[in-house]
């Protein structure tokens, strides 16, 4: 029974692996100087929602963006559930090859997913992450982990907005009537959810330019991935749990190191 962490900037997301499939799914809030003694706690009541311990946990593996709470998570899974986690890093054997410029700078979020759509979707790929920022990673035809870009997630974007004109408050990141806003909310949205669309299409449209190989998937994770979904034609197809399944993926290919 494994369990995975993904520690991002904002929600630490977590599975149980259990008989082939994703026995829970559960998200807490990142707070980075939360004791370990405190996530311990829902650690605690996510397992006992599946009626199991700590003990019940026969491995661990942590994929973090956030410094101060990777010791943090370590510390908890010794101290209570006696093991030793597999922390991701970019020195990890994870089945792709990483080919940029300074591969202990990428996001061991980026590295995991471009591992788990190889292993899962194949390549050539890209991978859109719509976190609390938006990713796009880029994987070749023979495997290799190229880069990308990062953008601002579109719940940023809005929030910088909101804080910087004094008139304007926040509305809810759906698309209006018409991207022709008849009034300061549809205007709004238009400018939020349509500029996003079309940031998306336009990125993706770029990096396949530059890629320049055939048959290109474009895999989208993360919690607004159904939304713009529905309303772009670049994306192929929707993997909620896509960090989740690489964490497990590179703890399986790990597990006897």
């Amino acid at each position: 029974m494994l369990l995975a962490i993904d520690i991002g900037n904002t929600n630490v997301h977590m599975g149980l692996w259990q008989d082939g499939s994703w026995a829970l799914s559960w998200r807490a809030r990142t707070v980075p100087d939360k004791m370990p003694d405190e996530y311990a706690v829902l650690v605690r009541n996510f397992l006992s929602d599946a009626d199991l311990g700590y003990r019940a946990i026969s491995g661990v593996v942590i994929g973090s963006v956030v410094p101060a709470l990777t010791p943090a998570f370590v510390e908890l899974v010794e101290t209570y559930m006696g093991h030793h986690p597999l922390v991701i890093t970019n020195e990890t054997p994870m089945g792709i090859k990483i080919a940029i410029d300074q591969p202990e700078q990428a996001g061991a979020d980026r590295l995991v997913n471009a591992a788990a759509v190889v292993a899962l979707y194949g390549a050539p790929a890209i991978v859109i992450d719509f976190g609390t920022a938006t990713t796009f990673d880029v994987v070749s035809a023979d495997g290799a982990y190229c880069g990308g870009a990062i953008a601002p997630g579109i719940g940023i974007a809005h929030d910088a907005l909101v804080s910087r004109a004094a008139r304007l408050h926040k509305v809810d990141l759906f698309p209006p009537p018409s991207p022709i806003g008849r009034n300061t909310i549809h205007a709004m949205q238009s400018g939020i959810f349509w500029g996003y669309v079309s940031l998306v299409e336009g990125l993706v449209a770029r990096l396949k330019t530059a890629l320049d190989e055939p048959e290109i998937k474009v895999i989208a994770t993360g919690g607004l991935a159904p939304l713009f979904n529905q309303h772009t034609q670049v994306i192929d197809r929707i993997a909620p749990e896509l960090t989740l399944d690489g964490l497990r993926i590179i703890y399986e290919m790990n597990r006897n190191r």
